[in-house]
């Protein structure tokens, strides 16, 4: 039975988590209509998924305790694993299926996981005009990161799924870590002792990093800080890629700096029709940076740091935002992931797990002094997906709220088209589609339209 340790990372996300502020990442991705008339029906299509998501094996795992190291956790096998617990079938009305997906993933995404359980959950969503339907997949941030999601996930497409009944058939084993054990053996024991010394010094430079680039004031921006309701709010919005290069070959910079300054120019749009006075300083946005090292397997833990960033919200002109996003993310990666209060995630990375284990509730307040919103990109396979002979039209990311903040922006490129999912405290932000109309006016605005 496999027995593999949570990595430090893994743990905080799992300690972080209260009923009000589930950390589970999500993603709704449409589908169809299918081609033809060899499309499923909705209950093939649900036993499509069940039958794909059981035979991905990190879905088949649960949390659970172990006795060393003290206040660590490992990954272990669910022995009483039922998929049908796990795979959930809504039929909606079509008269707005976008409308009404978006809707229901909101309510879908306030509530947490059940821990005794491998934590994931998804939601065959039926109803879409033609035969279009959704699927809502949630994941639990300790077993995923963005990244990592996308290939965990990513085994439910035919095309992925596929290509794994061929390697099985070939005789040839799908690429996997080898659990990692919770006792060392001797012969590990100095090497142990020696990274830890080096991993003391190394957290000892990223916290005195992660201090100084903390605020004295945790108010923040008012309109992104809010006591969380629990509930949730999720809005989409589609942005064309081919104009997004477009401005990026014009500016410079890359294509993630040109959503960056629309994010910010969107946030001034939503404040401005709210009737709200720009905030005194710019919002800071946390961006994650992975830190997994090209071809390193999906299932080997949260590798993540981030770049702090203030968006220019103040700026009046929408290319001088621009300007001012490329500037301050050329400075970011000048430095590295290892400065400012981005590395709060390396930091993280380098305690023991019993300080996660205690430390977490002190930890969780903490996230307003660093930044007011999460922004990130999440990266999706180039080539065409589909699911039961549907094609995918589009998928949208949803990340978690951290306590006492009330939005994050989460975007994903794919077949040609930007897909931004926008996750907001529902009670806080109970205008997120305004939210959302502001992104596509801003980029209509960069393109000079």
């Amino acid at each position: 039975m496999s027995n593999e340790l949570l990595a430090p990372l893994d743990l905080a996300f799992w300690h972080l988590e209260t009923t009000d502020h589930p950390m589970h990442l999500g993603a709704l991705a449409h589908f169809g209509p299918a081609d033809g008339d060899a499309a499923p029906d909705d209950t093939a299509l649900l036993q499509l998924l069940s039958r794909r998501a059981a035979a991905i094996p990190r879905l088949r795992m649960r949390v659970r305790d172990v006795l060393l190291p003290v206040g660590g956790l490992a990954w272990r096998d669910d022995p009483g694993f039922d998929v049908r617990r796990h795979v959930h079938r809504i039929a909606l009305p079509g008269a707005d299926f976008r409308a009404e997906t978006a809707r229901l993933a909101g309510e879908l995404m306030e509530r947490p996981l059940e821990r005794g359980r491998p934590p994931w959950e998804m939601y065959l969503l039926t109803g879409g005009p033609d035969g279009a339907f959704a699927v809502l997949v949630k994941l639990h941030h300790a077993l995923a990161d963005g990244m990592r999601a996308v290939a965990i996930g990513a085994g439910i497409f035919d095309e992925i799924a596929a290509a794994r009944t061929t390697r099985t058939a070939t005789g040839r084993r799908l690429r996997s870590v080898p659990p990692r054990s919770w006792l060392p053996g001797p012969g590990q024991l100095a090497t142990t002792a020696r990274n830890r010394i080096e991993e003391l010094g190394r957290a000892v430079g990223v916290g005195a990093s992660v201090v100084r680039a903390s605020r004295l004031d945790p108010r923040g921006t008012p309109a992104l800080s809010a006591a969380s309701s629990g509930t949730r709010a999720v809005a989409t919005a589609v942005l064309d890629l081919d104009r997004v290069h477009a401005v990026r070959r014009v500016s410079g910079g890359t294509a993630n700096d040109v959503l960056l300054a629309i994010t910010a120019g969107a946030l001034r749009r939503w404040l401005d029709g709210r009737g709200e006075p720009l905030p005194a300083a710019d919002p800071r946005a946390l961006v994650p940076v992975s830190r997994r090292r090209p071809g390193a397997p999906p299932d080997s833990g949260n590798r993540l740091s981030a770049y702090l960033l203030a968006l220019p919200v103040t700026e009046p002109d929408a290319r001088a935002r621009l300007a001012a996003v490329r500037t301050a993310m050329d400075r970011n990666k000048a430095a590295g992931p290892l400065r400012g209060a981005g590395a709060v995630a390396v930091l993280a990375d380098q305690l023991p797990p019993l300080a996660h284990r205690f430390g977490a509730p002190l930890a969780s307040g903490a996230a307003r002094m660093l930044f007011d919103l999460l922004v990130t990109n999440v990266p999706l396979p180039r080539s065409a997906l589909s699911l039961g002979g549907a094609p995918l039209r589009a998928l949208f990311p949803m990340a978690p709220l951290a306590r006492g903040q009330a939005l994050a922006v989460a975007m994903s490129p794919y077949a040609g088209q930007v897909h931004v999912g926008l996750v907001a405290d529902g009670k806080a932000v109970p205008d997120l589609d305004a939210l959302a109309d502001g992104l596509a006016a801003e980029l209509d605005a960069l393109a000079g339209e």
